[in-house]
């Protein structure tokens, strides 16, 4: 009787060990950091998952199939966003074009496309009058509409945010994840892309079940 109390207990001990390894697999100021204070979120009672990147960048190029395939499986509890870095003045053209194309309802004809032919058809789309034409040749994006609407309050006032909100969330490089307003990942906490989006996953179940 006594042997059989032993190896219970030394059962429920293994397995009390393994649960708090699987938890403690991901460490705050290891694998992620949190945003001290924490910064409102736009996406309600879903769990808001963030991405700031840049065009230019080849990091987040080579990470965007990685934020496409998990788009096609995101936990039903999180909310992708996007949110474009500026900052250095040279990045704020990008910036400028997603808006645009958010605003003209052509985001999908351009977010991909902008990026492959950034870096792998090696195309120099970093003026107004390249994007202009950019625009007209993927999304047939009449030139004079892209032309106000690029200059317009509504992306002014959206690059003035995203300049705001990248401070606020002590981001210093791209691509980096915010989770909820919380919490900041990216390859060089987490380890690799691959590994970026566990953490991603991790966080969200651990802000589904606060909320």
């Amino acid at each position: 009787m006594q042997r059989l109390i032993t190896l219970i207990v030394l059962l429920f001990a293994s397995s009390f060990s393994l649960t708090n390894a699987i938890a403690a697999k991901y460490e705050e100021g290891v694998q992620y950091e949190r945003i001290v204070p924490a910064q409102p979120t736009s996406t309600g009672d879903k769990v808001e998952v963030l991405e700031v990147f840049w065009y230019g960048c080849p990091h987040c190029f080579h990470f965007e199939p990685y934020i496409e395939r998990w788009l096609r499986h995101m936990p039903k509890d999180a909310e992708f966003v996007r949110l474009p870095g500026v900052f250095r003045p040279s990045w704020e053209v990008h910036a400028r074009a997603y808006y645009t194309a958010v605003l003209l309802g052509v985001l999908d004809k351009i977010h991909t496309p902008l990026f492959n032919a950034i870096h792998l058809e090696r195309k120099r789309l970093n003026t107004e009058a390249a994007l202009r034409d950019f625009f007209y040749e993927k999304a047939g994006v009449d030139k004079d509409t892209f032309t106000k609407t690029f200059h317009s309050f509504a992306v002014e006032t959206r690059i003035r945010r995203a300049k705001t909100m990248a401070n606020r969330y002590g981001i210093s490089g791209v691509p980096t994840v915010v989770v909820n307003g919380k919490y900041r990942v990216s390859a060089s906490t987490a380890g690799n892309n691959a590994e970026v989006l566990k953490v991603i996953n991790y966080l969200v179940e651990k802000e589904s079940k606060k909320q």
